[in-house]
């Protein structure tokens, strides 16, 4: 074996072992114990955790009180159904380096890292900023029941995420006193955000659209002048 090769190997063995999020984990499965559904830790990148949607504000509050995150990164929420549109909302350019295999197939819905059992979760961060610490969170939210708890008395910076999350994907934060609209006008109807919401204005034309490109003034003086000397 070279000693490129050896070196190699040292630093692949090396980075499989993340003990501060290895310590992490363990922490909070003794604090958190059955509220972990599902936990995902990639060694020199990051730590996941999806927990039961009773315990959400407890975990913050674990996170925060106890283990010292005392720093807020974000909270908001992803919607994984497939498009019901398809590629139809791509542009153009999409649609042709990407050609649909077959339209009338409908995709599985897949879950990313820790898991997932529904169409709508929510996901936030927090970090240790002392220790140089995170975790992201993901918690499943109900689609007959689309709602979960505030995190404000933990986290106040989520004031803003969460009313964002309710503007967009129309899940409910029960104890929030203040929902209203961050972008879109009171009356507006529907959740931009969730995957069967129509974009009206990219079915009429894809986004970023077919752009007619104007000849700049002298280019037809140019072309005639190739063609010339051709």
């Amino acid at each position: 074996m070279s000693n490129d090769a050896a070196v190699d190997t040292v630093e692949e063995d090396a980075v499989e072992v993340d003990e501060v999020r290895e310590a992490l984990l363990s922490a909070l499965e003794t604090e958190l114990g059955d509220a972990i559904v599902e936990q995902h830790l990639r060694p020199g990148d990051d730590l996941w955790l999806r927990v039961s949607r009773d315990s959400w504000v407890t975990t913050g509050t674990v996170l925060r009180r106890k283990m010292g995150f005392g720093y807020f990164g974000f909270l908001s929420a992803i919607d994984w159904m497939p498009s019901p549109y398809g590629r139809d909302m791509d542009s153009q350019v999409d649609l042709t380096l990407n050609p649909p295999e077959d339209e009338a197939e409908t995709p599985e819905m897949e879950w990313g890292v820790a898991g997932g059992s529904t169409r709508f979760q929510i996901l936030a961060r927090v970090n240790d900023i002392v220790n140089g610490r995170a975790v992201t969170l993901k918690v499943d939210v109900p689609d007959d029941d689309l709602a979960i708890d505030t995190w404000i008395p933990v986290y106040e910076g989520a004031n803003w995420h969460e009313r964002e999350v309710h503007e967009m994907f129309g899940i409910n934060f029960v104890g929030h006193s203040n929902l209203r609209n961050l972008y879109l006008p009171g009356a507006f109807e529907g959740h931009p955000m969730r995957k069967d919401f129509a974009l009206l204005s990219r079915r009429i034309k894809p986004w970023p659209g077919i752009v007619d490109v104007e000849q700049m003034p002298g280019d037809d003086e140019d072309e005639a002048a190739e063609g010339g000397d051709a």
